[in-house]
């Protein structure tokens, strides 16, 4: 098992319960949520972690995409980029 530094931090502190959530839904949809136990993916195989994230990841785009053809103006340059400088 790997010792080293653990870098998927949420960006947004706030959402990290909601982000928890998504994942749990996620693997409940996929079929993977009766594997985990009490919140421990260790267990869960690689691939089967990866189908959640990537399958996370399309659900967020396509929330994205949605949310920009529904409302163009309202993206701006900062929130395509984040406000990179207030996390390091």
């Amino acid at each position: 098992m790997g010792t080293g530094q653990k870098r998927n931090k949420v960006l947004v502190p706030q959402a990290a319960q909601a982000m928890y959530d998504f994942k749990n839904e996620i693997a409940s949809e996929l079929g993977i949520s009766q594997q985990i136990q009490g919140g421990y993916w260790g267990n869960i195989s690689s691939r089967d972690c990866g189908a959640v994230g990537g399958n996370m990841v399309r659900k967020m785009i396509s929330f994205a995409e949605n949310q920009l053809q529904s409302n163009p103006q309202a993206i701006t340059s900062q929130a395509l980029i984040g406000n990179t400088n207030s996390n390091r």
